[in-house]
């Protein structure tokens, strides 16, 4: 999944560990989710959009190179 994660981020100049306190996250995954390595679930979600006060369409897009296995 697509995020603008780093650069909301870095427009408020917040390091990973402050988004990540503001998430009750650990540092760690929220990297994870910058580097579209984890899927964040949806409640994390949802708290990541308030955070930024955004809607989760706002910061996260599916990645359309991903084949779902269904062309319809």
């Amino acid at each position: 999944m697509k995020n603008r994660l780093r650069e909301l981020r870095a427009a408020r100049r917040w390091s990973q560990a402050d988004l990540a306190d503001r998430c009750q996250v650990s540092r760690q995954a929220i990297n994870a989710i910058e580097t579209e390595r984890y899927d964040p679930s949806l409640p994390l979600a949802f708290t990541i959009a308030d955070v930024f006060g955004l809607t989760i369409e706002e910061i996260f897009r599916p990645d359309r190179t991903e084949t779902t296995g269904d062309p319809a």
